[in-house]
């Protein structure tokens, strides 16, 4: 089994194995709306390869990222809601 690791998400700590996706690890936590788009419609995982950008957080110290190829990390500090 992996080592849990913590990160905080929009203010809430949560804990997921070291390693896994930022995307799979808030699926895990029951959040699956990632952003808005234009129309004000939720985005979240459509691809889960990087593909189509849909799944875009802020994580600080690097800016937006593809949450469903961004490996989470104690400390990580991440935002949803990214335009």
């Amino acid at each position: 089994m992996s080592e849990l690791v913590s990160f905080t998400v929009d203010g809430d700590e949560i804990a997921a194995p070291a390693h896994q996706s930022i995307a799979a690890a808030l699926l895990t936590e029951g959040r699956s709306v990632l952003r808005h788009g234009p129309a004000g419609g939720p985005r979240g995982l459509y691809c889960g390869i990087g593909a189509c950008f849909e799944c875009r957080v802020h994580v600080e110290g690097r800016g937006a990222v593809l949450s469903c190829v961004t490996p989470v990390e104690a400390g990580m500090r991440v935002t949803t809601g990214w335009p």
